[in-house]
């Protein structure tokens, strides 16, 4: 067996100047993991609510406490404008909520992912329950273990062509934890069972964890 480490001439180089924008996002999905799970529920003005998964998602800073999650445009021919639901609905209302993924809902929040029609409520396709927010008019789902409601702050095109990202910036303006859940700010993972995105199909469960002590 070769123990000896690899060497710069056994490392692909990749210019994403050259390669289609699919198929570097597949290499971006297959590097960057595994990806926190972002279940963002909306409502467009007519009150149609909305619900979708994202996991180019984390938080940013806790003065004010700020998160973001990034859509990926699409061809004009698969949506009316390129946006997805839940983009549009946000740059509408200014309002969403995000909702973690527990193992216990990760089928559920998967169902949502379906491309469905804006009319289409994604509570009901996933049999998650919407419950009220408390500050914004985005429902949050019962189900999940914790939810942040969030006022928007600023949308960030990278690129208007289809497969652009687009960065989302929300302050969260209440947070949700379950009880059983939270000691003086700190939440037990254990209790939390969140669940988070690899590449393609595959996800990952985060009960296999280790503590390292920062050097001081």
């Amino acid at each position: 067996m070769n123990d000896a480490p690899p060497t710069s001439d056994s490392m692909l180089n990749i210019d994403p100047a050259q390669h289609p924008h699919r198929q570097i996002y597949k290499l971006m999905i297959g590097i960057i993991v595994p990806r926190p799970i972002a279940l963002v529920s909306t409502v467009d003005r007519a009150g149609v609510r909305n619900l979708a998964p994202f996991s180019f998602f984390n938080g940013i800073g806790s003065n004010p406490p700020t998160v973001l999650f990034c859509p990926t445009l699409r061809a004009a021919e698969e949506t009316r404008d390129g946006r997805k639901d839940t983009l549009r609905n946000v740059e509408e209302t200014g309002e969403f909520v995000v909702n973690v993924v527990s193992d216990a809902i990760s089928a559920a929040a998967n169902a949502t992912s379906a491309e469905v029609p804006p009319e289409v409520d994604e509570f009901d396709l996933s049999g998650l329950t919407p419950i009220p927010g408390e500050v914004v008019h985005a429902p949050r789902v019962a189900e999940s273990p914790a939810q942040m409601e969030c006022k928007l702050l600023q949308v960030i095109y990278t690129n208007r062509a289809p497969g652009g990202g687009v960065v989302v910036l929300g302050e969260v303006v209440r947070f949700h934890v379950r009880e059983d859940l939270f000691d003086d700010f700190r939440v037990d993972p254990a209790g939390l069972d969140a669940v988070g995105r690899m590449a393609g199909n595959t996800w990952v469960r985060t009960r296999d964890r280790m503590e390292l002590i920062r050097p001081k």
